[in-house]
């Protein structure tokens, strides 16, 4: 008689394409990064919040883009054949949040939160299918002072990486000021200023010839095309010597006071003006700006933001000027690679561990309590359960990554009085028991 047999399949230990998991030592530097996004928020006096995983599809597709708030969602369907969807930023959600709760706070609000989000797209390096991001947002006011704020919150949690001058730039722009530059070139209907728009956001990386293929397929004639390449290759340069109607731009003239402004606040060498920072996400209606990591061979955008006061429409609410800025720890993690600096953020947060041995004389229960009474002095202890030669429970200890032993064996218990040896130096101090 023959006996089935099954093969049970095994199961990859590792986990889905574009998703990470994190061991104790990269938690570490995730959690290092996530400490200093906090302190500087808080330190501006923002409030921090959560919204939910899952969202109604409908909320990114209506102001997201077309890759956002289309291919690259993460849909699920409910029961009640509802489309939900991963959120993939946290823009629509807070907007939500403030158009559901905001009538009762007193304005402006100011809100940050740190969060994991979902992109279906293809995994490349600084972008995971999953990844977390701070977001941090003012709500209810359109002072420039608001723009500035949010500006300024950019550039000191880059500053709070310690890094070294020169290694990153803010570059800024208005979409008041794209749109303007458009009018200027000739007429165009919203259809094709969208794809203008995102020609000029694509234009960094697909290369002038392929942009000028594309922009002649929108409709611009040549010199409307040689005009706008000559602007999107500007930076720091005046608008007006190429369009001259840009000259009494008031947008123009508050991106020039906030460079100012910035610049006497001492963030001067780390501002510049780039007219080609679009921000290929539908929602953006003032400035737009985005942090650049200026290594060699890597030059790339780390992170943007902008105003976007228009967004509160979709839910029917009226309109509430916003205006913020999400950083992630993908390209974060990679910038403090790049620069050297993953130690740096680390000093500080990693707090020396104590071994308590077991030597053994001693119940488990005075263990214990000695156990106890150090952490709550402040220490990290770890019990070691097993008992040990003294040789053996060492290098237990230095292998646990711990810079201490604590020895407290019969002896030491009768004496009263326990032993700490650093396993660095090889120095040792006794202390008494408290009772």
């Amino acid at each position: 008689m023959k006996t089935a047999t099954t093969t049970q399949k095994k199961i990859s230990v590792v986990p889905p394409k574009g998703f990470y998991d994190w061991d104790p030592t990269e938690f570490q530097i995730r959690s290092a990064i996530f400490d200093k996004w906090r302190k500087v928020c808080t330190s501006y006096g923002y409030q921090e919040y959560m919204t939910p995983t899952l969202e109604y599809a409908d909320l990114y597709k209506a102001k997201s883009g077309e890759d956002l708030g289309g291919k690259e969602l993460m849909i699920l369907t409910d029961r009640a054949g509802r489309e939900l969807a991963l959120r993939p930023e946290m823009t629509p959600s807070v907007t939500r949040l403030v158009a559901k709760i905001g009538s009762s706070m007193p304005k402006p609000i100011r809100l940050f939160s740190i969060a994991n989000f979902f992109r279906n797209e293809k995994p490349q390096k600084g972008r995971n299918r999953e990844f977390w991001q701070l977001n941090i947002d003012i709500f209810g006011s359109e002072a420039l002072e608001a723009d500035m704020e949010i500006l300024q919150i950019a550039l000191d949690i880059m500053l709070s990486y310690n890094a070294p001058a020169g290694a990153f730039t803010l570059y800024m722009n208005d979409r008041r000021i794209l749109n303007e530059i458009l009018s200027a070139l000739g007429k165009f209907d919203d259809g094709q200023r969208s794809q203008i728009m995102k020609a000029m956001d694509k234009a960094p990386k697909m290369g002038e010839d392929v942009v000028k293929d594309w922009l002649r397929e929108i409709g611009l004639d040549q010199s409307q095309i040689d005009k706008l390449m000559d602007i999107l290759s500007m930076e720091d340069g005046d608008i007006a010597d190429i369009l001259p109607e840009m000259r009494d731009s008031a947008a123009l003239a508050e991106l020039t006071k906030i460079r100012e402004t910035l610049a006497t606040l001492g963030y001067g060498d780390y501002v510049q003006f780039k007219p080609s920072i679009v921000r290929g996400i539908d929602y953006y209606d003032g400035l737009v700006f985005e942090v650049f990591d200026n290594k060699p061979d890597f030059n790339r955008a780390l992170f943007g933001g902008g105003r976007y006061n228009g967004l509160a429409s979709i839910f029917g609410a009226q309109s509430i000027p916003a205006v913020g800025v999400a950083p992630g720890d993908e390209p974060a993690r990679i910038f403090l690679e790049n620069w050297g600096l993953v130690d740096t953020i680390l000093e500080g947060k990693i707090r020396e561990k104590y071994m308590l041995l077991n030597l053994g004389g001693v119940a488990e229960a005075d263990r214990l309590r000695l156990a106890t009474s150090l952490r709550k002095s402040g220490k990290i202890v770890l019990l070691d359960p097993n008992k040990r030669k003294v040789s053996k429970a060492f290098a237990y200890a230095e292998n646990q990554g711990c810079r201490y032993a604590v020895i407290y064996g019969e002896r030491e218990q009768n004496e009263g009085k326990y032993k700490v040896k650093d396993l660095t130096t090889g120095d040792e101090l006794v202390y008494e028991v408290k009772e």
